[in-house]
């Protein structure tokens, strides 16, 4: 009998051990938008996927946010949509998308990994215009179901890596406070996030400083003088921009870290507090790198920054 009892507790204890890890990145996957997508078209252009030595995806027409959140002991009341990099033309989903998630929920913040449309004529009106409506709307609809998810509507911050890092600062500088006669329920929030995350960010699109392959991406081989000066983010840092983090690696050969210190500028001009820094190594496309302690150390760094937003409202 007591054997019986050691073999059955044997089978049991996987199976409780995985209980509270499942509590812990409790996964919410919904839709964007009921109903029509707006500036889309029809296409029979399918999403693609890839599982190499990272997640990828291609060809985004359905947008979604995978929404992860902590447990309600050890949770924040903050929330952080993450905009994975890719240079607009695919989504590092898991290195800059669902790893940083679970990193967040680690710390007690909950985050929704942003599924944002790649900027495609095959299936978007107007391209340039996807990616930053599907931003505005994944704070909308986070703020409104921030009181089901246990999360503080004025504790909601945007983040993006690369490529996402240039649509978070395009959402940082290109914000409205929501449409109180909308009949959408969600489209009556604020799209202002109340603080921002730029990890190695694209943020200008003139020709000296920026990654030429998101600028192609985003607006064509050819785009017009003012189309490049609007989404050129530290043009457009007015007194609403949130607080911001920034982290770039000196040696970034994709994207110049002459990105970050443009934006960090223009923030310190219009007296937005920001913190900036810079590591000597890391390259680009870093992510958490667990495997380089100095290129690690800017999560420790972001936890300490982060708690001077989690006091009391």
């Amino acid at each position: 009998m007591k054997k019986n009892r050691v073999q059955n507790l044997m089978v049991l204890l996987p199976l409780i051990l995985l209980i509270p890890i499942k509590a812990w990145n409790q996964e919410v996957r919904i839709a964007l938008y009921n109903g029509a997508i707006p500036n889309s078209k029809a296409s029979t252009v399918k999403e693609f996927s890839e599982k190499k030595e990272i997640f990828i995806l291609r060809n985004v027409k359905e947008p979604d946010i995978a929404i992860y959140l902590p447990t309600k002991q050890s949770a924040t009341g903050q929330c952080i949509v993450i905009c994975p990099g890719g240079g607009y033309w695919q989504l590092s989903y898991d290195l800059e998308g669902t790893d940083i998630a679970r990193y967040f929920n680690s710390i007690g913040i909950a985050a929704g990994v942003l599924k944002y449309r790649l900027p495609s004529k095959e299936y978007c009106i107007d391209p340039n215009k996807a990616p930053l409506l599907d931003a505005q709307r994944a704070i909308r609809l986070v703020r409104h179901h921030a009181s089901k998810w246990n999360i503080h509507p004025d504790k909601i911050g945007i983040m993006g890596f690369s490529a996402g890092g240039h649509l978070a600062s395009t959402l940082g500088t290109h914000f409205d406070f929501g449409n109180p006669t909308a009949k959408d329920s969600v489209e009556k929030q604020s799209c202002r996030p109340d603080f921002m995350i730029l990890i190695y960010p694209v943020i200008s699109l003139s020709d000296s400083v920026t990654h030429l392959g998101s600028r192609r991406m985003l607006l064509g081989d050819n785009p017009t003088e003012a189309l490049v000066l609007n989404y050129s983010n530290e043009l457009h840092v007015r007194a609403g921009t949130p607080p911001t983090f920034l982290m770039h690696a000196d040696n970034d050969s994709a994207v110049s870290v002459e990105n970050s210190l443009l934006f960090y500028k223009a923030l310190r001009k219009k007296n937005i507090p920001a913190e900036l820094h810079i590591v000597s190594e890391g390259d680009h496309g870093f992510g958490l790198s667990p495997a380089n302690d100095h290129v690690a150390a800017w999560t420790n760094q972001l936890k300490l920054w982060l708690k001077s937003f989690n006091q009391s409202p």
